[in-house]
């Protein structure tokens, strides 16, 4: 059967499964195994993605040092600039293998890819033994012994270990052990990843399109295409449609019916509940762009402006930065999709002083 959904019905979906109702969690763990991973991003004008999103479902008792030390403890990996559990490598190291073998299921583009690794065969194994004998090692410690260069139009130009740890990760031989400040830390993948059998490509993927559909509850089958991971679901879950959007949906039964809470809460830009803008206009309505590379004068809504969750619907954006040598979270604007009720914007500026106080920072507006 189609499931006939409102917008309203399709909303509460998405919230629920990106664990922004007023159900709480209150564990770290649980909370990225359910979402599937927190996206890496060095952009810090309130906090770095990663640890918004967690803030954004726990609240101000977590801390940074939460993600830090499942990190170190390696109940977390980092994969091509996402923290996933580790556990879930085994969903990743068929499709490694392929790569590594130069499969005939590979893309053009990844035969291409793979191609350049070949042609630098001597480089690769230059790298595998460094790390085999003084791993973990950050890029610049590395040989590059490369006999054909990368060549890019862009900043990659020439950056010739980068590129070939890049490649040496998606084939599954070497890792991001960690990271010392900002840098990354590379060593062997075996020494990272669970010794875990990996689950073959094709099973794999039906999990990962399930798991991808739970967290997001509601998504495309097919959608434009996302670097790294998907944002479409394929065959998972069960057909729906929205009344007033055209087309075919993919919806998790295990979030039909029941009752709905909600709550308010700040997100990141990078937030998965609001990442596919294609989706956000046609489910929530709202409109949003990241403006941090447009020039000042021509923002709408500020630099990293986070957009607003109130109960189900996306009201708003907060136009917030963090002044740390004064100390300070500085409100530049609310912006107000729609008009705040006393209620709403009493919420919302519990949220904000929740920010603050989790921050460490004093309220300036």
């Amino acid at each position: 059967m189609v499931h006939e959904l409102t917008r309203t019905e399709a909303r509460r979906i998405a919230v629920r499964a990106q664990l922004l109702d007023a159900n709480r969690p209150d564990d770290l763990l649980e909370v990225i195994r359910h979402l599937t991973f927190f996206q890496l991003d060095p952009t810090d004008a309130i906090a770095p993605n990663a640890h918004l999103v967690a803030w954004s479902r726990l609240g101000s008792s977590y801390t940074r040092a939460e993600l830090d030390t499942a990190l170190e403890q390696r109940k977390l990996v980092e994969l091509h600039a996402l923290i996933r559990p580790a556990e879930d490598m085994k969903l990743y190291r068929s499709r490694m293998a392929e790569w590594a073998a130069g499969s005939d299921t590979l893309l053009d583009w990844q035969q291409h890819r793979n191609g350049w690794v070949m042609a630098n065969d001597a480089c690769r194994r230059d790298i595998l033994e460094r790390l085999a004998a003084s791993g973990p090692l950050p890029s610049r410690e590395l040989p590059d012994t490369c006999a054909e260069p990368w060549k890019s139009t862009g900043w990659t130009n020439n950056k010739n270990v980068t590129q070939m740890l890049t490649l040496m990760t998606s084939r599954g031989e070497v890792a991001i052990a960690g990271r010392q400040r900002r840098e990354r830390l590379w060593d062997l993948a075996s020494r990272v990843y669970p010794d875990e059998p990996a689950v073959p490509v094709e099973e794999a993927l039906r999990t990962r399109n399930q798991r991808r559909l739970h967290s997001l509850g509601i998504a495309r089958a097919k959608t434009q295409q996302a670097p790294v991971e998907s944002w479409d679901v394929g065959e998972a879950g069960e057909p729906a449609v929205v009344d007033g959007v055209k087309g075919e949906w993919r919806v998790d039964p295990a979030y039909l019916g029941g009752s709905f809470k909600g709550r308010a809460a700040l997100l990141s830009p990078f937030d998965r509940l609001s990442h596919d803008r294609k989706r956000t206009t046609e489910l929530f309505e709202f409109e949003y762009i990241l403006e941090m590379y447009k020039p000042a004068a021509k923002r709408r809504w500020g630099y990293f402006a986070l957009p607003i969750l109130y109960g189900d619907r996306l009201v708003g954006k907060l136009d917030a930065t963090t002044d740390k040598k004064a100390g300070v979270l500085k409100v530049n604007a609310i912006h107000q999709d729609v008009e705040f009720t006393k209620t709403m914007s009493a919420a919302i500026f519990r949220e904000i002083e929740d920010l603050a106080r989790w921050l460490e920072l004093d309220l300036a507006s």
